[in-house]
């Protein structure tokens, strides 16, 4: 997450999907947590507090009266759960700095996105309105049927989202997931996903995660079975043998295909098929 925000590229910073400002001259800003929300729901990013966007979309600062006060007050609404559905936030992901000749002081927080089993996050204890999203630099309240799938999502743990904690991501082929994600742009021109890194989109379609072991991003057994380097992949096994089709570059297009027999759960293949439509139910055909 720490990569979203850099204290030297500040001036080359404008708001997009993954970063936020507000002034916060008269404390707390109350959008301050839709955003929150909008970030946790989609794919993380910071909200910079002490901080104005021009017209032309630069940024200004001018800092905060009282940061130690308005940390507090944050601390306080973010762990009151009449507020906030979850805290996700630990306290490094909460840092001020000083900036500029006058030396402003600006606070940066720095939102993960939420775990499946912890979405949707919502505030003012109203999960259907209190539920966003985040589209380019707006934050948009989620439809019943966004939250409702969210909440049937909460339960769709399978063995095939199962971090491989030993395995690098290196070892998947880039080749083949930028195959997959010129198809995607290619059926849905100009989604958000366009401007996420490879590991940030790979983290996003459910393909890698953050392992809890280490604390680094490591492919998924259906991440390593959509994009391994090798067709045989290193996924769990249950002991049953089936026959997966893998196919390169472009799920849609069938045009080159090999075939592999491996040991891995049952059901896997559908899985990722299904992986694949939610992924990308944005796209027409899959």
């Amino acid at each position: 997450m720490q990569e979203v925000f850099d204290l030297s590229k500040f001036d080359e910073y404008r708001e997009d999907n993954r970063r936020e400002v507000k002034k916060a001259g008269e404390g707390l800003p109350i959008s301050l947590w839709d955003t929150y929300s909008a970030f946790a729901n989609c794919y993380g990013g910071v909200i910079i507090l002490g901080v104005k966007e021009e017209k032309n979309g630069s940024w200004t600062t001018t800092g905060l009266r009282n940061a130690s006060k308005l940390r507090k007050d944050f601390w306080n609404m973010i762990n009151n759960p009449k507020k906030v559905s979850i805290n996700l936030l630990s306290e490094d992901d909460v840092k001020t700095y000083e900036l500029g000749d006058e030396k402003d002081v600006i606070m940066v927080i720095y939102v993960p996105m939420a775990k499946r089993e912890q979405k949707p996050v919502y505030i003012n204890n109203d999960i259907f309105k209190g539920t966003f999203r985040r589209n380019f630099e707006g934050d948009y309240h989620c439809t019943r049927l966004q939250v409702k799938t969210m909440l049937r999502d909460q339960t769709e743990r399978t063995v095939d989202m199962e971090v491989l904690d030993k395995v690098p991501m290196e070892d998947l082929n880039y080749d083949t997931v930028h195959g997959y994600r010129n198809s995607h742009r290619s059926l849905k021109e100009g989604h958000p996903f366009e401007r996420l890194s490879d590991h940030e989109y790979l983290r996003s379609i459910g393909a890698a995660a953050i392992s809890e072991e280490d604390g680094q991003l490591h492919p998924t057994a259906a991440g390593m079975l959509m994009f391994g380097v090798t067709g045989c992949s290193p996924v769990p096994a249950s002991g049953l043998e089936m026959c997966v089709i893998f196919i390169s570059g472009s799920i849609t297009k069938l045009s080159r295909m090999s075939r592999c027999r491996l040991r891995c759960p049952a059901g896997s293949a559908l899985t990722i098929l299904r992986y694949t439509r939610r992924f990308v139910k944005l796209w027409p055909t899959v």
